[in-house]
């Protein structure tokens, strides 16, 4: 998952408000988003190849998302990313309790960035900081370096989602998520991964060859409780391969 934007408002008929795309090279095998037969209050997508997940719901309000952090210096983590959320949504500790003992073993895993919340907080670790922070009431946006670091695609994501706000729908959240628009070189990061692929990255979505946006995610959860998931899925160049709905109580 590479960017991520929403909206917190505790208190609102829509408390969370998110939209997210996971990019990833093509050749990566996963499943779609779905529920998890082992698990069936999980709903979220699921990487074949490490077994964790990028983004999902789970009971009792639980949610969570992860993005890399991009440093081709970093060193490389024993452990796979994904199995972060898929923690979080599997367990029963609070957001705070379950990101704490994230804290304590972050060594074992490649830069990240974890949300994890419940139908009442909402909280944010990035892997390069000190501790776990609750998040206030906000709209906020997330990509490969930390929160709301103010990267071109994250602006634009951010002001494409404010739009959709007064009454969301996942339709407008997903067209949020498809902006190919890719950003003037003046404007680009230095993330040392060289000239062509910052620009093939600061595009909202991504669409090439080998590498892109595999997924788009529009999550609206109400204040009752109830959540809509909708995900569609890409193939190379962008090519659209299929949408899962799920209405979940």
């Amino acid at each position: 998952m590479c960017l991520i934007v929403f909206a917190w408002r505790p208190g609102h008929a829509t408390p969370l408000v998110l939209a997210a795309n996971r990019d990833e090279f093509y050749a990566r095998p996963s499943l779609p988003l779905a529920t998890w037969p082992e698990a069936p209050g999980v709903h979220a997508g699921r990487d074949l190849e490490a077994g964790g997940t990028w983004l999902g719901v789970g009971p009792g309000g639980r949610f969570a998302a992860l993005t890399n952090i991009r440093d081709p210096a970093q060193a490389q983590g024993r452990r796979s990313r994904g199995e972060l959320p898929a923690g979080f949504l599997l367990g029963e500790l609070s957001p705070a309790a379950y990101l704490a003992q994230v804290a304590e073993r972050v060594r074992d895993y490649s830069g990240f960035n974890l949300l994890a919340g419940t139908a009442g907080e909402l909280w944010f670790y990035h892997a390069c900081e000190a501790a776990p922070r609750r998040l206030p009431a906000g709209l906020y946006g997330l990509s490969n370096a930390s929160l709301d670091t103010p990267w071109p695609k994250l602006r634009r994501a951010k002001a494409a989602l404010a739009d959709c706000l007064e009454t969301p729908e996942a339709e407008c959240l997903l067209a949020t998520l498809h902006d190919p628009q890719p950003a003037p070189d003046a404007e680009l990061p230095d993330t040392g991964v060289g000239l062509a692929s910052e620009r093939l990255l600061s595009s909202v979505f991504i669409a090439s060859a080998n590498y892109g946006t595999r997924s788009s995610t529009a999550l609206i959860v109400a204040a009752d409780g109830t959540r809509q998931l909708v995900e569609r899925s890409y193939g190379p160049y962008g090519a659209h391969l299929a949408e899962v709905k799920l209405d979940l109580p």
